[in-house]
């Protein structure tokens, strides 16, 4: 490159960098670097915060921070944005995460039971540190609030038991702006045992193999979900459209199928427990 080349490649370069910080100074964009906190200002706020003290975290920019192995002692975090922070390990238990965006963090080991993340984000999260899930990296949502969430990404082996779910959305859609190379919200082997999952939103969701004994599925969006090898014994599917779901080798035993829709379900000769099953005569095929 000649010498007049190089020059006007650093000018072109700082009058990018200038826009870029002209823009954050309008509020027009929030870089990385303009996080409200470093890392070490949250992990000194956090060691210093008595135990389950609830410290004061909420409306914050933590973008891409490493909060890696964290306790977060209960903490307030109501509608932070944690864009593509780095939370692996971390005690997120029992904190008010409700508003909160969690897209593109990384979760491997994490911690949220009982968590609060109602009308929260959690697009595309990491949740495993290879292409093949290890069961001890899987996240926990244990009797998290996650109501009305919007949320897509892995969770093979997650623990959503006692989770409320209600409204919340994982079906591959073009409003949520985040699908590109994965199409479906994948909960493989996941436990969703005794789980709200009232009007949930999963469509062609991944739950083969899934537990979701006793499970709330009353008006849930089953369209196209894999549903084989799921145990929903007990669980109530009232009204639950399961159009073109896979049921193959699905357990259904005392599970409540009043309104069901099952209009072009796949493997339904192979269903078990079908005549154990609550008001299979109320199914609509």
């Amino acid at each position: 490159m000649s010498g007049r080349g190089k020059r006007a490649a650093v000018v072109t370069k700082v009058a990018v960098s200038l826009a870029i910080w002209a823009a954050v100074a309008a509020g027009l964009m929030s870089p990385a670097l303009a996080a409200d906190l470093s890392a070490r200002d949250v992990a000194i706020m956090l060691f210093h915060a008595a135990p389950a003290s609830h410290p004061s975290l909420d409306n914050r920019n933590l973008t891409r921070l490493d909060l890696a192995g964290l306790d977060f002692k209960k903490a307030d975090l109501k509608r932070s944005n944690f864009f593509g922070a780095d939370l692996s390990g971390a005690n997120l238990s029992d904190t008010d995460l409700s508003g909160a965006k969690l897209d593109r963090v990384t979760l491997i080991g994490a911690r949220l039971e009982h968590a609060i993340l109602d009308d929260g984000s959690l697009m595309r999260p990491s949740t495993f540190s290879g292409l093949t899930p290890l069961p001890h990296e899987a996240p926990s949502f244990r009797g998290a609030s996650l109501k009305r969430v919007h949320f897509f990404g892995d969770f093979t082996g997650s623990d959503f038991s006692d989770a409320d779910l209600t409204d919340s959305v994982c079906a591959p859609t073009s409003k949520s702006g985040f699908i590109e190379h994965i199409w479906r919200t994948i909960f493989l082997g996941a436990n969703l045992t005794d789980t709200n999952l009232t009007r949930a939103d999963m469509t062609r969701s991944q739950l083969s193999f899934a537990v979701l004994k006793g499970a709330i599925l009353h008006g849930t969006n089953l369209q196209g979900a894999d549903l084989s090898g799921a145990d929903l014994s007990g669980a109530d599917l009232t009204d639950a459209d399961l159009t073109g779901a896979d049921l193959t080798d699905a357990n259904i035993a005392g599970a409540d199928l009043s309104g069901a829709r099952l209009h072009g379900a796949n493997g339904l000769e192979t269903l078990k427990g079908l005549s154990l099953a609550r008001n299979s005569e109320k199914i609509v095929r």
